[in-house]
């Protein structure tokens, strides 16, 4: 019997503050509080309460044949703690069906994938440590950094325990075979579950297309075609995509309602989890990625974060400053409150910020950018690094406390 895997990213960055040169040595508050609280309580109001609520009423009338999975990073619990406590309960009330899967993560939402394993391996566990106190449940299965996926990093994931990883459907990768098929990593026993990007993008970008909103009954007989080909159907979308990218009024809220229904109005189709897909379904191969791939923009890799100087020397620079902790015994609280700093700088939107693509997926990116420009965002971020790495070196020291692991092992 096929099934619809569909699966949410939640996240929420600590968004820098436009800190100018003068600021350098004068002011340490990076991050713009005001404009990070105004954004969350927006997001949860227009989005996370009204969709898990839709949510948790499919659950109930489907009596638990719907089910879907998320993807929360660290960022966006502790705002949600922070700012929106009923946002964070509507999750954890969805944890308590049974129905709904929390995958793992990287805590900021980080690129350390690319560039410093230990620091990688340190932030999933730190995630995973927080899915279990937030939702009772320790992930299984793993989605990277923005789907972030190559063969060395599906091996590094079993390693680290996960019965299977998150990948993009990317047509150059797949060639002749069909993204609706589990796989397995090379030479390894970890499950690779694809996003099927083409149904995906229909409800991400293409949901208004023509005037006119899409169907759920007319979306459900798309994936009803694929009956006899197709094992697997992973719908991978940003949860934003209901309510803030397409606004109530748009009818997107409604569609979501009503397309579990419409889904299962054929009794040979089903939902199912992650880690139910990897526990029921057998690999039809391997399948070794040929790239390093991501969901976003048109490209499918990591330009969108690595496409250019400002980008690839902002990064170099925030790994660079881990060295600022090595073979340094710091103060615990200066300690802790600079490796948080330092962990929050890694994460991703900062550099997406930064990018110079133009058309369709440079507008993209300034949608979601709170600078003028990508000049400017690295102008701030490079005034941040500059400060924070000063304020490290001044951090007192002493001879009986910890201090961070070792170094990047990758440079961009």
């Amino acid at each position: 019997m096929p099934a619809v895997c569909l699966y949410f990213q939640v996240h929420q960055p600590y968004r820098l503050r436009h800190y100018s040169y003068f600021d350098i040595g004068e002011r340490h508050d990076y991050f713009d509080e005001e404009l990070n609280k105004a954004i969350l309580r927006r997001v949860a109001e227009r989005c996370y309460i009204p969709a898990n609520k839709v949510l948790l009423e499919a659950i109930r009338q489907s009596k638990g044949a719907f089910k879907v999975a998320f993807s929360i990073t660290g960022t966006a619990i502790e705002q949600m703690r922070a700012y929106a406590p009923e946002a964070l309960e509507s999750f954890q009330e969805l944890a308590q069906t049974g129905c709904v899967e929390f995958l793992g993560e990287t805590y900021y939402h980080s690129l350390s994938s690319l560039y410093d394993f230990r620091e990688w391996a340190a932030q999933i566990s730190m995630h995973s440590d927080l899915m279990e106190r937030e939702f009772g449940v320790r992930p299984t299965v793993f989605r990277n950094t923005e789907l972030l996926y190559s063969d060395d990093i599906g091996a590094a994931i079993g390693e680290l325990g996960f019965k299977a990883v998150l990948a993009e459907g990317v047509d150059d990768v797949l060639g002749w075979r069909s993204p609706n098929f589990m796989y397995r990593v090379p030479n390894a026993n970890t499950k690779l579950l694809l996003k099927n990007y083409k149904l995906s993008d229909d409800i991400a970008f293409r949901f208004t297309n023509g005037g006119g909103s899409l169907s759920p009954t007319t979306y459900a007989s798309w994936i009803h075609e694929l009956s006899g080909n197709a094992d697997i159907v992973g719908l991978f979308l940003d949860y934003e995509t209901f309510g803030e990218h397409h606004r109530e009024e748009s009818g997107i809220l409604a569609f979501l309602k009503k397309l579990p229904e419409a889904v299962l109005s054929n009794q040979e189709w089903r939902f199912s989890t992650p880690t139910e897909a990897a526990e029921r379904l057998s690999a039809v191969g391997e399948l070794s990625f040929s790239r390093l791939t991501s969901w976003a923009d048109t490209r499918r890799d990591e330009s969108a974060w690595l496409g250019n100087e400002m980008q690839r020397k902002s990064l170099g620079r925030i790994y660079d400053a881990a060295t600022l902790f090595h073979g340094r015994y710091i103060q615990d609280e200066a300690m802790t409150a600079a490796r948080e700093t330092w962990r929050r700088l890694q994460t991703s939107d900062h550099y997406y910020y930064m990018c110079t693509k133009g058309y369709g997926d440079g507008i993209v990116h300034q949608y979601f950018s709170p600078f003028e420009s990508p000049y400017d965002a690295f102008i701030a971020y490079s005034n941040v690094v500059k400060d924070f790495a000063a304020e490290c070196a001044r951090a007192p020291k002493t001879p009986t406390l910890r201090v961070l692991a070792e170094g990047p092992r990758v440079q961009p």
